[in-house]
């Protein structure tokens, strides 16, 4: 059985890896407007995030890992706020596109090749925020928070927004746009809402994208 779950986990990783190496293959970084995306109607989650966190002054200097970075879009937005930012990925092509975005904004970010669940860092190595958007419902959630509380600084923030699997319009969503989905996504439940409550001395959460989804369907239809 062990055997078995771990040729799984392999061919899922694999799938998760080739999938976005295809994603990032067809995006071109000079469209990319990193200040809009993530500080847009559509990006609640982000403003929530930099107010709680006092501004770009709480963010100048602070170590930061952004895990599945995927484009890029959050690690150069918050280096461009003065945070030294690491970013992880567990596709190849996503961390280059994340560098090209990167330079195109003249700022510097460094970049990781490994999975949530498995850092693949020295021990030792410690981080102010570790930041996961829309990263935890594609990996083993107990696996990843328990990386995280390894590489988190005593006093440190973790930030992680997903979707939830009670929210309606996020079901019509994922429904629809099935070319930005992958089938391991797993969208959280309120299980795993007491697993992370579990993991962490305080938690904070807060429900977004119910309403704002809305913009979504209706920019579809």
């Amino acid at each position: 059985m062990r055997k078995s779950n771990s040729v799984k986990k392999t061919r899922i990783k694999k799938f998760e890896e080739t999938f976005h190496d295809k994603w990032s293959a067809k995006e071109d970084p000079k469209k990319i407007d990193v200040m809009l995306v993530n500080e847009a109607c559509t990006a609640p989650e982000m403003r929530y995030i930099v107010k709680s966190l006092g501004g770009a002054r709480g963010l100048r200097g602070k170590t930061i890992l952004d895990i599945g970075c995927g484009l890029g879009e959050a690690s150069v937005y918050f280096a461009l706020k003065g945070a030294k930012v690491t970013a992880l990925d567990l596709s190849s092509g996503m961390l280059k596109l994340t560098s090209k975005l990167a330079k195109i904004n003249n700022i510097k970010v460094k970049t990781h090749l490994a999975s949530s669940e498995n850092f693949n860092m020295p021990p030792n190595k410690k981080f102010d925020i570790i930041y996961a958007g829309n990263c935890l419902h594609h990996s083993n959630i107990s696996q990843t928070l328990s990386k995280i509380i390894i590489y988190l600084k005593k006093g440190g923030i973790f930030f992680s927004w997903d979707p939830l699997q009670y929210n309606p319009l996020i079901n019509i969503y994922r429904k629809i746009a099935t070319k930005v989905r992958t089938v391991d996504e797993h969208p959280l439940t309120y299980k795993d809402i007491k697993l992370i409550k579990r993991k962490f001395e305080k938690t904070t959460i807060k429900y977004f994208w119910f309403f704002t989804l809305v913009i979504f369907v209706f920019m579809f239809l």
